[in-house]
């Protein structure tokens, strides 16, 4: 998987160095033509710095348990609820975890698992805490399959302003429980279904932390 050891986020290097690059650019002109390219180049300066802080990539502690469920991302959980979940047509218990441009957004694997399935949908880009996004939203989804045969999916959800949805994980692999797997780019949802019985731990409006806060333990 990408991104195991690096502190930025590789797919936040052509941002990072586009606008570090125009900055540069801007300075130049500014010492031959005039002041006010100065001001441009510091407003493209803010931008790089702020792609930095984007796509920051934290090492996390992630707890131990063979049927623990931890956050896939950083936000705040906006829905929480038993659905019939779209892909599979399951009835299951149902997180959603809303990321702010201000979120780390690195997705990082819920639980050890088998991915037993993925699937792609195109679609709209509603705002993430409309309810609408679930369904009609562009999404990346996988099927998790734990050794126990548990089956539970998580879905990563594009919102109004991103459009950029990157999912490293293939049918067939092996997720380790906090494991990099994936980001969106720049604000968006995860909803996570898990299997009905599920001990669920957070609340509305919690903040969570990605590979380290306890979504619930599965039955």
């Amino acid at each position: 998987m990408r991104n195991t050891h690096t502190p930025v986020a590789v797919e936040g290097y052509p941002f990072i160095a586009g606008f570090a690059a125009v900055a540069a650019l801007l300075a130049l002109l500014g010492q031959f033509l005039h002041f006010g390219f100065f001001i441009l180049a510091a407003l493209f300066v803010l931008l790089a710095l702020f792609s930095v802080f984007f796509f920051r990539n934290p090492e996390r502690s992630t707890p131990a348990g063979e049927n623990v469920v931890v956050a896939p991302a950083d936000g705040e959980v906006i829905f929480l609820g038993k659905v019939t979940e779209p892909h599979t047509g399951a009835e299951m218990e149902k997180i959603s975890i809303f990321m702010s441009v201000f979120n780390v957004h690195v997705n990082r694997a819920p639980i050890t698992a088998k991915v037993a399935d993925a699937f792609y949908t195109k679609g709209k880009f509603y705002d993430v805490r409309d309810e609408r996004a679930s369904f009609e939203n562009e999404q990346q989804g996988l099927v998790l399959e734990t050794e126990n045969g548990l089956r539970m999916v998580v879905v990563q959800v594009a919102g109004l302003i991103a459009r950029r949805i990157v999912c490293y994980a293939k049918v067939g692999d092996l997720l380790t429980r906090g494991r990099r797997y994936g980001l969106i780019r720049f604000g968006s949802r995860l909803d996570v279904y898990l299997p009905l019985g599920t001990r669920i731990d957070v609340v509305m409006g919690q903040k969570t932390v990605a590979g380290e806060t306890v979504l619930g333990i599965l039955p």
